[in-house]
């Protein structure tokens, strides 16, 4: 671009402004209204939902982790063993496994979560843990084979 004087120069922002603004319309355009249309408005709203998404990602990963350590607290309770008993039998017997595998055994495979309960309370047992070794099924959970 050439610009006949220094006035027009430092007057012309040049492509630059163009695709700023282009960015945060873009981002906008679901919006309804003249928070779609109008700049001023739009980069408000824009950065208001980017803050949110940023919390939101943090949140959801923490949502995630409570589900999954509810899961596997209410499998332990069904097999009569508490969750630290359980986790630190697992990790003394090197089974490596993270939440998200525990609570989809507790959820889905019974009998595979069962395994790993027995696994845990044996090395417990091995290293002279004290835990209660009556499997006591809690008032609070509910099973499938409650309901019949």
């Amino acid at each position: 671009m050439v610009f006949t004087t220094v006035a027009n120069f430092v007057r012309s922002r040049g492509p630059d402004e163009f695709w700023r603004k282009r960015k945060i319309l873009k981002l906008a355009a679901h919006y309804i209204g003249r928070r779609r249309n109008c700049y001023s408005i739009a980069i408000k709203n824009v950065h208001r939902a980017l803050v949110y998404a940023t919390k939101h990602r943090q949140l959801r990963k923490e949502n995630m982790r409570q589900l999954h350590e509810t899961r596997i607290i209410a499998g332990c309770e069904q097999h009569g063993i508490s969750y630290k008993n359980f986790t630190n039998g697992l990790m003394k017997s090197n089974v490596l496994l993270n939440r998200k595998s525990l609570a989809d055994l507790a959820a889905w495979e019974p009998f595979t979560f069962k395994a790993l309960t027995d696994i845990a309370r044996q090395k417990c047992v091995e290293d002279g843990v004290n835990i209660d070794l009556s499997p006591q099924k809690s008032v609070d959970v509910i099973t499938k084979g409650m309901l019949k």
